[in-house]
């Protein structure tokens, strides 16, 4: 149970903070961003779970972005294409997919999915008692 009300409390951070990042960036936002905001939040948050603490932090802000970006081309597809909620649309950005995801978002998820990694741990340093984070910058440590 433990877990669970972890993992639903650090869901929600995500989603609370993808919903502001919104408000701020475009000056609204959608429920639906809740929902992606918190599934991406809770996933990039299981990097550091799967992967050594050892790896990069620059590795770990590529993977964190490609979850980002393939969670929102699926989510973009479902509500904006198939249900037809017309919540983003991307087809006058270069280089996108579909209206869905397009090259400049794509950069910007780097640097927010960096700032996620830290959150993260810290929060579940700081709230459960997990291990104190630590980060290689550039290459592998010897330590994992």
């Amino acid at each position: 149970m433990r877990q669970y009300l972890k993992e639903l409390f650090l869901a929600v951070t995500g989603g609370l903070l993808y919903i502001i990042l919104e408000l701020v960036w475009r000056g609204h936002s959608h429920w639906t961003m809740f929902v992606l905001g918190g599934l991406c939040f809770a996933l990039i948050g299981i990097i550091n779970e799967l992967i050594p603490w050892c790896m990069p932090l620059w590795k770990q802000a590529l993977i964190g972005t490609v979850i980002i970006t393939g969670l929102e081309f699926l989510t973009g597809c479902i509500v904006n294409l198939w249900l037809g909620w017309n919540v983003w649309d991307y087809s006058d950005m270069p280089l996108n997919l579909l209206g869905q995801i397009c090259v400049p978002y794509i950069l910007l998820w780097v640097p927010v999915s960096l700032i996620a990694i830290i959150l993260d741990d810290w929060l579940r340093y700081w709230m459960f008692d997990e291990d104190r984070p630590r980060y290689c910058l550039w290459r592998h440590s010897e330590e994992g």
